[in-house]
């Protein structure tokens, strides 16, 4: 499996659904498997089918959160800077062609957020944004046509 990149809260994050999926998901499920069986013939018994089906869900789940855990490297914060967008930075851009400013962070897939800000580093703004300096423009190629973007300000 391929390597994941997550920031220290990212794996803190991960780690923490992981641990819930582990002791609260999977022992109800459990559960919901025990009483469906409880009310008869398996064979014509839909709510067992269900729940042995989420469970099944479940359990693949947490068998990729484990792998990505386990292949993950925590990107190191403190080594991120300023000079060019990079991951982790945050980057207020103006959108030249409707002229509105937004702010980003740039993040990894697996943290994006759009309603927190947080973009991944895999959509095409992001890719276009990445090694440019402040005042630079790029052109960026989107579902609905073409954008331009500014960079006025790159923080960590």
């Amino acid at each position: 499996m391929a390597v994941t990149y997550l920031t220290k809260e990212g794996y803190q994050k991960m780690t923490a659904e992981l641990a819930q999926l582990k002791s609260v998901e999977r022992p109800a499920a459990s559960r919901a498997i025990a009483e469906a069986r409880d009310k008869g013939d398996l064979s014509e018994n839909a709510e067992y089918d269900a729940a042995k089906e989420a469970q099944g869900l479940l359990e693949m789940k947490i068998s990729q959160m484990e792998s990505m855990l386990a292949n993950a490297k925590v990107i190191d914060e403190t080594k991120v800077n300023s000079n060019q967008v990079q991951l982790l930075n945050r980057v207020k851009v103006k959108n030249i062609t409707a002229k509105l400013e937004a702010n980003y962070t740039l993040v990894t897939e697996s943290e994006a957020n759009l309603k927190e800000g947080k973009l991944s580093i895999a959509t095409p703004i992001a890719k276009a944004l990445l090694g440019k300096k402040v005042g630079d423009v790029v052109d960026v190629q989107v579902p609905s046509g073409k954008i331009q973007f500014k960079v006025l300000e790159i923080s960590c």
